[in-house]
């Protein structure tokens, strides 16, 4: 796993707390190196853009002005989240497109973790207007860390969603690379990994239409499949049975209620960040998870994964 030393963090411009920020300092006051956050915001006014009565030069006066307010505000409002030992900058660009302004940000400064607040989104919103967390999860190239409002207790459980059916090369790395993950920040936390996979029920249709199909043995065969691969997995990474869940359901079922059951402070995501058509009307698993859970989820992206706003992909 990654150190995430170098952390960026997004400003909640609505709230003076900011437990994205809160978050991240903590983790950052975790890293065995030396760490730096950024507190970031992207910031945008069309009407300063269509003041025709403006010079241009005086229309640039004005957004320095505006991107310098609030910068002051980010300062004051930051405050109270800092901690010695731990380099601190803000920043705020002016752009029409927050996660675009965001992502741009990480490729021009290498931040390995990118840590912004979410909301629960209105189903209809996140079908005709993608809200920035979805373009994030999709398209940001570092892993991202969205944060729920609740505080991390002192003894914590990290929930890594597996795929352990899958024979997916993708997946199996993904399933590697989260496990890692679990690991890592349940140790540095002083908290517990657990693993849980959610296994497909026996399609109805397959009953009705085959007769002398005995679906009690595929069930079976299917459950003794994935605790036989989910056992594998455990043993690669030294986790104990007890710490592992195999599961009938669908994973926006299954995860978010072993998380409830685990009191899990974080669950740990795999996405491949599907994007076009596809996103929008299929969607990610991590998308369809992620407001049923109450707690932080941490996404992450197979190893190399190409960002499609990667600027070498222009040269």
């Amino acid at each position: 796993m990654s150190i995430y030393s170098r952390i960026l963090v997004v400003a909640d411009i609505n709230n003076d707390e900011q437990p994205a920020l809160a978050r991240a300092m903590k983790l950052a006051s975790k890293s065995v190196s030396q760490s730096r956050v950024t507190f970031f915001l992207s910031i945008y006014d069309f009407s300063y853009d269509m003041t025709s009565m403006l010079s241009i030069d005086e229309r640039d006066a004005m957004r320095r002005g505006v991107i310098h307010q609030r910068e002051q505000w980010m300062r004051k409002i930051a405050a109270p989240y800092l901690l010695d030992g731990i380099d601190f900058d803000v920043k705020v660009v002016w752009h029409k497109r927050p996660y675009e302004a965001i992502i741009a940000e990480i490729f021009a400064n290498g931040h390995e973790l990118l840590v912004k607040a979410t909301r629960k989104h209105d189903v209809l919103e996140s079908v005709i207007f993608t809200p920035t967390d979805w373009h994030l999860l999709r398209k940001c190239p570092t892993p991202v860390l969205l944060i729920k409002q609740q505080e991390w207790p002192e003894e914590t459980n990290i929930l890594a969603s597996v795929h352990v059916g899958s024979e997916n090369p993708i997946h199996l790395e993904l399933n590697n690379i989260m496990v890692e993950d679990a690991l890592s920040i349940a140790e540095r936390l002083g908290g517990t990994p657990y693993l849980v996979n959610a296994y497909p029920a026996t399609p109805t249709n397959i009953t009705i239409e085959l007769p002398e199909f005995d679906p009690n043995t595929y069930t079976d065969a299917m459950r003794g499949y994935h605790l036989t691969a989910m056992k594998a997995l455990r043993q690669k990474h030294g986790i104990p049975e007890e710490q592992t869940l195999v599961e009938q359901g669908l994973p926006e079922d299954v995860i978010p209620d072993a998380a409830d059951k685990l009191s899990a402070s974080m669950v740990i995501l795999g996405t491949t960040g599907r994007t076009g058509l596809s996103a929008v009307f299929i969607g990610n698993t991590a998308e369809h998870v992620i407001d049923k859970i109450n707690c932080d989820v941490l996404a992450l992206k197979p190893a190399g994964y190409v960002s499609p706003l990667d600027p070498n992909l222009a040269s």
